[in-house]
């Protein structure tokens, strides 16, 4: 199970004591200050009003809507999508209509086994049950009520399969081709893709994975084919085609124009309208002006999390910390902040979902495939090994923040060789061709042809790094990582290259020259926020109900906790809290 860092016994005082007391005080000053503001004007009545038009918060327009109440959703950004649109867009959620069509032995017996050991009692029963029992009915919701579909992501096993429960072949879906046409003017307002799908191809998630091997396996060659392919007929057809975290955000968005939602963009919350102690509405800015659009049902807040908030971040979580984050620019916690003033407590907000980075310049790279393929290594700055680097992205880095006060790891360095860089590909780099000089520039990546030069570029001592490498090549021979496991876990073979026998997750290093990639932790974004119930209501530092005020996604406490239980549990669970929310409102006026 992932090794934690805790919060300092200070912070956690702070959030529960004093805090709290803070907390009450200023949501009576806030209401107050908010009954005697000088008037602005209101650009408009509804039921409901959504912050944020990420996965989270355009589910719960659309349910709001489809239940028949008037909803609008307001967005800080020019673009909608947020993360979202930005990711590759797994979907976790146990017994979906998908999986079980697919095949998918699961059952709600074995998911909330699953669930249960992977998050711990930290996470009430309530929420895991809510999650469990709605994200079905979720999924199917939106599949009627807008053009989007799902494929099975066959054989990205849940995150910790072998725990009771965990399915080794996956509980993930990612969402199908879709054709940006259908959103018309509005396709040009979706937040681009963090990394851009090759020109001219179609790209799954599920593609991704054989995509890294198409110049030394013959499948890998095969999949990458049939992406130009599809690519090829979509273009003939007149389409513009959407896949992953594009095909999400564009499908919830055609839902919406059915639904006649209307999405303000450059439209940022500025805080939550509290009137007889209920949110009643949010005050924005629009235009460069200040106005109130009321909601005589509820507020659903779901504007993402602070992680590129660096104060917010230096406040709450562990040092070091930078702008290492592929979340969204505009998320920097606004509708958190605006819920701690309204009177809700906040938790996690320690945490994130994690994940080794690489800082190259512009947005950082969010490392996957290429820390777990054979033939590479991460090492600490005393040039030791400190951790399985197939592992779950989530626990690298909560292990890096472990050990890095005694062992110190941050930054880290991924070291490989030539033979690796000749096989497999690296970000959107070919097998073969160089690294840019931007990325050496600026210290991402560095070159030797000993690897005692090597550890003289990043100032690790040369015997422990020369050390280290023959250690890893013995095990690697062996097939069995004694040190740290890897490969024991289904999961660590994923991203692997099936042609390295006898484990595929290892393989020797020897030829020259050698790289070493600088390693930091970076994230998908903060999963702490809001305190909520199984309803999604957002909650007061003494556990009473705020009336009105909802939260889901990253503005809110991840239900997962600590931890990650597969591919996509970031982008579940906050689809089905907002489904949740929008539902709980409409079904108590």
């Amino acid at each position: 199970m992932p090794e934690y860092a805790p919060s300092t016994p200070s912070r956690r005082a702070v959030l529960a004591g004093a805090g709290a007391a803070a907390l009450a005080v200023g949501a009576a000053r806030a209401e107050a200050a908010s009954a005697a503001a000088s008037p602005v004007p209101v650009l408009g009545d509804y039921d409901v009003v959504v912050v944020g038009s990420g996965a989270s918060g355009m589910t719960a327009a659309l349910t709001a809507a489809k239940r028949g109440l008037r909803t609008v959703v307001v967005e800080k950004a020019p673009t909608f999508g947020g993360s979202a649109a930005r990711s590759g867009a797994g979907v976790w959620i146990p017994n979906n209509p998908v999986i079980l069509a697919a095949g998918v032995p699961d059952t709600p017996a074995l998911a909330a086994q699953y669930l249960a050991a992977v998050v711990g009692p930290e996470v009430p029963a309530a929420r895991q049950n809510a999650f469990l029992a709605n994200g079905p009915q979720m999924i199917a919701f939106v599949m009627a009520n807008s053009p989007l579909r799902f494929r099975f992501m066959s054989g990205y096993s849940d995150y910790y399969p072998e725990l009771p429960g965990g399915m080794p072949n996956g509980r993930s879906i990612e969402p199908d081709q879709l054709d940006g046409t259908i959103l018309g003017a509005e396709l040009a307002n979706l937040n681009p893709s963090y990394l851009a799908v090759p020109a001219g191809m179609v790209v799954f998630s599920a593609d991704y994975k054989w995509l890294n091997l198409a110049a030394v396996n013959a499948k890998g060659a095969d999949v990458a084919a049939t992406c130009l392919a599809r690519g090829t007929a979509a273009t003939l057809a007149g389409q513009k085609p959407l896949t992953m975290g594009q095909s999400l955000a564009a499908g919830l968005r055609a839902g919406l124009q059915q639904a006649n939602v209307p999405v303000l963009l450059n439209t940022p919350l500025t805080d939550i309208y509290m009137a007889n102690g209920r949110a009643a509405g949010v005050y924005v800015t629009s235009n460069g002006s200040p106005g109130l659009i009321t909601a005589s049902r509820g507020v659903i807040v779901g504007s993402g999390g602070f992680e590129h908030n660096l104060a917010m971040r230096a406040q709450y979580q562990q040092a070091p910390i930078g702008q290492w984050s592929v979340g969204a620019k505009e998320n920097t916690g606004d509708g958190i902040l605006a819920g701690q003033r309204a009177g809700a407590a906040l938790g996690l907000l320690d945490d994130a979902w994690w994940g080794p980075a690489i800082p190259i310049p512009g947005t950082p790279y969010f490392c996957l495939a290429e820390r777990t393929l054979p033939g590479g290594l991460m090492v600490n700055q005393a040039g030791k090994r400190f951790v399985d680097e197939a592992a779950p992205y989530s626990d690298v880095v909560h292990v890096m923040y472990a050990k890095n006060a005694s062992a110190p790891d941050i930054p880290a360095w991924l070291i490989v060789d030539q033979n690796y860089r000749n096989r497999y590909l690296f970000r959107d780099i070919a097998p073969t061709l160089p690294f840019p000089d931007s990325w050496y520039q600026n210290g991402s990546v560095y070159k030797a042809w000993t690897l005692a030069d090597l550890a003289g570029q990043i100032g690790v001592p040369s015997q422990a790094l020369v050390n280290s490498v023959t250690r890893f090549n013995e095990e690697a021979w062996a097939g069995k990582d004694s040190d740290f496991q890897r490969g024991d876990s289904v999961y660590d073979h994923y991203y692997t290259d099936p042609a390295v026998l006898p484990n595929s997750c290892l393989g020797v290093l020897w030829e020259a020259p050698f790289y070493a990639l600088r390693i930091v932790p970076g994230d998908l974004g903060t999963k702490g926020g809001i305190q909520t119930d199984e309803r999604a209501r957002a909650l007061r530092p003494d556990g009473s109900v705020i009336p009105g005020l909802y939260a889901a996604g990253n503005a809110s406490v991840a239900v997962m906790g600590h931890s990650y239980a597969g591919a996509g549990s970031t982008i579940g669970p906050a689809m089905t809290f907002g489904y949740v929310a929008a539902n709980d409102i409409a079904d108590h006026p």
